[in-house]
């Protein structure tokens, strides 16, 4: 469902020389699968998964979605794609049914459709009691479950969840991985990015440890456990780090993951993806 292969991505930088994202990045992901992309503040993450969301174009290597590359076939890319953050805005001035129904329509479903996709999402994501509620009035529990439920409007195969629980609560996180686990139960294809590792360790079938730009290591957590002879996921965590620390260009790579984001929100705004600042 997806194939992403020598992946990389570089950044010009007159003062600093290039900056290097995401270097020659590889893995691939199944249906009724969550993939795990763990790795610290600035490990190309969000990199990977704008890419994947066609918001930026690699400097080389290639990535298909559903069969189209986010290169040759972007529209195609974003009718497969459901993509959720930690940052996704809100209308102020929308209610949680009217945005969701707005982006069913930005991906051309019809009234009869978005009105029984909304109605769905809406008792499944136990939205009911503030479907009326503006944007400017919402917590913070119901702004995520407004970006999911419109990142599920037109059923895409593919959900990209990026650092999706940053901020939220403790409760209101929980539920979200709930919502994500019944998303792999329904043989959705996910990708599921953070750096928090209690995450990766209770939620994600295969994990792919990120550092400046490079994947370090990839598998079940059983797999790393035996490969690494560590089973304490924290410690085999840093210790493959500080491992590979000294192989990766010291130019940036945080600063890379910045402008990375800083470009996605200069791209036009209203993408039916709901990819960066609305």
């Amino acid at each position: 469902m997806i194939t992403v292969d020598a992946l990389s991505k570089i950044y010009a930088d007159t003062s600093r020389g290039d900056l290097l994202a995401v270097d020659g990045v590889s893995f691939s992901v199944q249906p009724g699968e969550i993939f795990g992309l763990l790795g610290a503040n600035g490990a190309g993450k969000t990199t990977v998964l704008r890419i994947l969301s066609t918001v930026l174009k690699p400097t080389s290597g290639t990535a298909l979605v559903a069969g189209h590359s986010v290169l040759d076939e972007p529209e195609r890319v974003r009718q497969k794609i459901g993509f959720v953050s930690n940052n996704t805005a809100i209308y102020d001035r929308m209610s949680a049914v009217e945005m969701v129904q707005h982006f069913g329509q930005l991906h051309g479903l019809s009234r009869e459709e978005v009105r029984a996709r909304t109605e769905l999402l809406f008792r499944q994501l136990r939205m009911e009691d503030f479907r009326d509620v503006l944007g400017a009035k919402m917590s913070t529990g119901m702004q995520q479950k407004v970006s999911i439920a419109r990142a599920l409007i037109h059923d895409p195969p593919v959900l990209i969840f990026d650092e999706a629980t940053l901020g939220l609560d403790v409760l209101v996180a929980r539920n979200l991985l709930q919502i994500i686990r019944g998303l792999r139960e329904a043989g959705k294809c996910l990708i599921f990015s953070t750096h928090i590792m209690s995450e990766v360790e209770r939620l994600c079938d295969r994990i792919a440890i990120m550092h400046q730009g490079r994947i370090l290591d990839t598998g079940t957590l059983t797999e790393l456990r035996d490969r690494h002879q560590e089973h304490d996921f924290e410690e085999l965590f840093f210790s493959l780090l500080s491992r590979h620390e000294e192989q990766a260009p010291e130019a940036g790579i945080a600063v890379a993951e910045n402008q990375a984001i800083s470009t996605a929100e200069s791209m036009p705004k209203g993408r039916a993806t709901g990819v960066g600042k609305s």
